[in-house]
């Protein structure tokens, strides 16, 4: 899909509020508000925009503990990588995970209530997965930057 200025407009002003009506937009984009519904549906279903999410503070919801944690697996295959994928996607606390270059196979931003509760979750159920060899923790202290979303301007 190619984008014109207007598409991009729309997208950052959505990426900004999510909730947006379309005759706010309108007023930000300087089109009508059937124009902007007509562009975000095109947008929507191109699957550019691939939905709407409200962001949640996580220290105010009672989990402000966060770790990056690194981890190797012992062995590697398809059928190893989607039984770890699996593992991923069961456990909420991992909030991303990503498949990276470098010293780790892979990267994984796991949020908990406290340390306690990390620990326990490291002990109980990453530490003893079948397919880690090694597990690598940063706790995070102080978070700099975490934008969601994507440059699109």
């Amino acid at each position: 899909m190619q984008l014109d200025s207007y598409d991009v407009a729309i997208l950052v002003a959505l990426q900004r509020d999510g909730a947006m009506t379309n005759a706010s937009l309108s007023e930000v984009v300087n089109l009508s508000a059937s124009q902007c519904s007509r562009r975000r549906a095109a947008l929507e279903q191109a699957g550019v925009i691939q939905g709407y999410a409200a962001r949640l503070s996580a220290a105010k919801l009672g989990y402000g503990f966060r770790a990056v944690v690194r981890v190797n697996l012992s062995s590697h295959g398809q059928s190893k990588e989607n039984d770890f994928a699996r593992f991923v996607t069961s456990h909420p606390q991992i909030r991303s995970a990503f498949s990276v270059s470098g010293d780790a196979d892979y990267v994984l931003d796991v949020r908990t209530r406290d340390l306690d509760v990390f620990a326990d979750f490291m002990h109980r159920h990453l530490l003893p997965h079948p397919q880690v060899s090694q597990v690598r923790s940063e706790i995070v202290l102080k978070t700099l930057k975490d934008e969601a979303g994507v440059p699109v301007v």
